[in-house]
């Protein structure tokens, strides 16, 4: 679109830049995938021919490996891009919002892993759980928007990415959204989830060395900032020329901003539905050690709150500072607003400060975000289509091997549909802003049946179908009549605004929430679990299926006391069923460890909320504090 006032975003590579970084750098994680998964195979107990191994690692991934996992998952092409985004619209206080609105949900997050290896530590999905607790209806329902999930988070990722790799290198966006997929197949088939994590330590690696590269460029040694002083004055100035609406004195120096405290609400509603509905997380903890599951995601909650904070705030405000620099890729014009929703601002600044250097950086570290998370968004998807729909609906007797032959089917199947569903949306002038925002507001109602389900005792079927469902109904009424009241004209644009999001993802939550709960104390149930617990895992040896979970209810009930303390792992074994575990070198973690467990996450949950979304902000927010010279040393000290 030329409007006036509007500069072209020049390329500052070549397109082959481009193919080969998508293409060869692809394909060598590819090919490594391959000789570690042979190696792997030779030389261990662990073969990804194995459907335990495939979909869940055999359920002994380490909490060192899964923590960067849940970093190397989490950081999307959004979470650089979108939080620079912040930076360079709100200021300071985006970067953090942005932070808070990721970290909080893996936080709670620790609480579900720990009672999926209470309650179901045999299940390979969290569609599973639901179909063992509640029968078809609630496992369809939750099916659409486990798929509705990967659809939004799949567009995201990779409108993000080719946006990018386009904006850096001319490369085609079509063919970016189509070979992005491609390499992390190949490697997600040969390796199976265990590869994903191989490959997420490999990136986060990258990550943190990138991130470090731009701090120290950005605050020590680039000319065009110099020196942590130096950014600062230039934001002050920046300030002056373009104030932000809402912002204490228009400044970009202040946690008193109101688009700022917006988006971090619609930031959080975004983060709970892409945690809590994303088969991915949950893959993860199902993939963990029992005794390490909580450990993990509470370290991998404070390891990613350093991502977007520490980037953004580098690279988004170094974007709003250098707007005049010659060397800004749009100068003399800012960013239009298609740019900036498209997340061009880190790739701006990376130009300015370190040249061809600084994009090859950038476009390194997209690429790494598009990967890792593609391949988490590939794992879980082929999960969810050969358990829960394959086996579930159209060959129960399915065998291990068979299952391990139809998600290589469906990985293939999955990359080539998520390059089309990207360029649909492409074509549709729907971008990664859009899609970030509007994730909350179709995931949201999901998000508290779905956690209830494998926490909850008194949960009623009743509760979740009316809960989910009229929680959509009543946030997409919210989203529509909120984006008209506050914008007067309901469109594509409005809709994806912050308040409109907001509206409607809050009401969605709030609404689906309290029926979910209310339904449910009307008439509660008082599930003991068993037909969770007695979801059993594959084995390989005598390829035996886990279809007869619910046959065996009846028996386990008679085998549990009414107390409900009677020993259920014993209870679940039975002559053809494998116990889960069985691969690990140590004894199940037992059923009070787990409690004990559970109550420290709860804890940590509870007081890092406090901490990261009362405590630090809201003083400085109520105080419309602008911040001095000296207190933004300390606060870019902080993100270091």
């Amino acid at each position: 679109m030329a409007d006036s006032g509007v500069s072209e975003f020049q390329p500052l590579l070549d397109v082959s830049v481009g193919y080969g970084v998508v293409v060869g750098v692809g394909f060598f994680f590819a090919a490594l995938m391959l000789v570690l998964t042979i190696l792997q195979t030779k030389f261990s107990q662990y073969s990804p021919s194995s459907s335990e191994e495939f979909s869940s690692a055999s359920r002994s991934v380490k909490p060192g490996l899964v923590c960067c996992g849940i970093v190397s998952a989490w950081t999307w092409s959004a979470t650089l891009l979108q939080s620079s985004t912040s930076a360079y619209t709100f200021g300071v206080s985006g970067p953090w919002w942005y932070g808070v609105g990721g970290t909080i949900q893996l936080a709670f997050f620790a609480m579900v892993a720990a009672k999926v290896k209470m309650n179901a530590n045999g299940a390979h999905t969290f569609l599973e759980i639901a179909k063992a607790r509640f029968g078809t209806g609630v496992h369809l329902l939750f099916t659409f928007y486990a798929f509705l999930c990967v659809l939004v988070v799949c567009g995201s990722l990779l409108l993000g990415g080719a946006a990018t790799v386009n904006a850096l290198t001319g490369m085609s966006v079509i063919a970016a959204c189509f070979l992005l997929p491609i390499g992390i197949a190949v490697y997600v088939i040969f390796g199976g989830l265990r590869a994903t994590f191989v490959c997420d330590w490999a990136h986060s690696l990258i990550l943190f060395i990138s991130i470090y590269l731009f701090l120290g460029h950005v605050y020590g040694t680039s000319e065009a900032t110099g020196s942590i002083g130096k950014l600062y004055d230039l934001l002050v100035q920046a300030g002056i020329e373009t104030p932000v609406s809402g912002n204490q004195d228009g400044s970009y120096l202040t946690m008193k901003s109101n688009q700022g405290l917006v988006f971090g609400a619609a930031t959080t509603l975004s983060g709970f539905a892409g945690i809590f509905c994303d088969q991915g997380y949950w893959q993860r903890a199902i993939a963990s050690a029992p005794e390490s599951t909580t450990k993990a995601y509470m370290l991998g909650g404070i390891s990613w709150f350093a991502v977007p904070w520490a980037f953004a705030s580098c690279l988004g405000l170094a974007a709003r500072a250098l707007l005049h620099n010659p060397k800004f890729p749009t100068y003399p014009n800012p960013l239009s607003a298609s740019q900036t929703s498209a997340g061009l601002a880190a790739p701006a600044a990376a130009a300015v400060i370190m040249g061809k250097g600084g994009a090859i950086a950038v476009l390194l570290v997209v690429f790494m975000a598009v990967t890792s998370a593609v391949s988490a968004e590939l794992i879980g998807v082929s999960s969810l289509f050969s358990y829960d729909i394959y086996r579930t609906y159209f060959r129960p007797k399915a065998t291990s091997a068979e299952i391990v032959r139809v998600s290589h089917y469906f990985i293939c199947l999955w990359a080539v549909w998520a390059g089309a569903w990207a360029t649909i949306l492409n074509k549709a002038n729907i971008d990664l802003g859009w899609l970030f925002y509007v994730q909350g507001v179709v995931l949201s109602p999901a998000v508290i049946p779905i956690a209830l389900t494998v926490t909850w005792s008194k949960l009623t079927k009743a509760g979740v179908l009316c809960g989910a469902i009229i929680g959509a109904i009543c946030g997409m009424l919210a989203w529509m009549i909120g984006c008209w009241k506050i914008f007067g004209t309901i469109n594509v644009a409005n809709l994806a605004e912050g308040y409109s999001a907001v509206c409607s993802g809050l009401a969605g939550l709030l609404i689906s929430g309290v029926i979910t709960v209310g339904v449910s104390l009307a008439r509660p149930a008082n599930y003991d679990f068993a037909g969770t617990r007695a979801i059993a895992v594959y084995d390989d040896d005598s390829d035996v299926s886990i279809d007869k979970t619910h046959d065996r209810e009846n028996s386990l009930a008679r085998d549990i006391s009414d107390d409900g303390k009677k020993d259920v792992e014993k209870a679940i074994v039975s002559d053809d069923v494998l116990p889960v575990g069985v691969h690990a070198p140590k004894a199940t973690i037992s059923l009070e460890e787990l409690q004990r467990v559970f109550k420290r996450a709860a804890w940590y949950s509870l007081v890092l909320t406090l901490i990261v979304a009362i405590i630090v902000p809201l003083p400085m927010y109520f105080s419309h504090y602008v911040f001095s010279k000296r207190f933004y040393t300390f606060w870019v000290a902080c993100t270091m």
